[in-house]
């Protein structure tokens, strides 16, 4: 499993390319090194706080927004989440069948 630095740091990155930024020009907005961008990126450093708020304004978004990991969750936990509400809801079995013939 990641760990938070790692999970922040692909957010970032991930964040940063569907932006249209190189490292060196979201360092430079940012005010930091672009080898401590990177490290951030790689999960191998994290940033400091008051530049999480910098970040917030460079992508648009709300900072809590840039620790939303859920779309990193595993395959294999994914399928559990969904075999279980299937489980325990007939209603919920019947709205993924609908949704999977739709997009199938």
């Amino acid at each position: 499993m990641d760990t938070l630095k790692e999970l922040f740091g692909k957010k970032i990155k991930e964040l940063r390319i569907k932006k249209g930024l190189s490292q060196e020009e979201l360092s430079e907005l940012l005010g930091i090194a672009e080898r401590n961008l990177s490290k951030i990126e790689c999960g191998k450093g994290f940033i400091r706080a008051e530049k999480i708020e910098k970040l917030s304004e460079i992508f648009n978004v709300k900072p809590r927004d840039l620790f939303d990991f859920d779309y990193h969750k595993s395959l294999e936990t994914i399928r559990e989440e969904l075999i279980n509400d299937i489980k325990q809801d007939d209603n919920n079995l019947r709205l993924l069948y609908q949704l999977y013939t739709v997009l199938k």
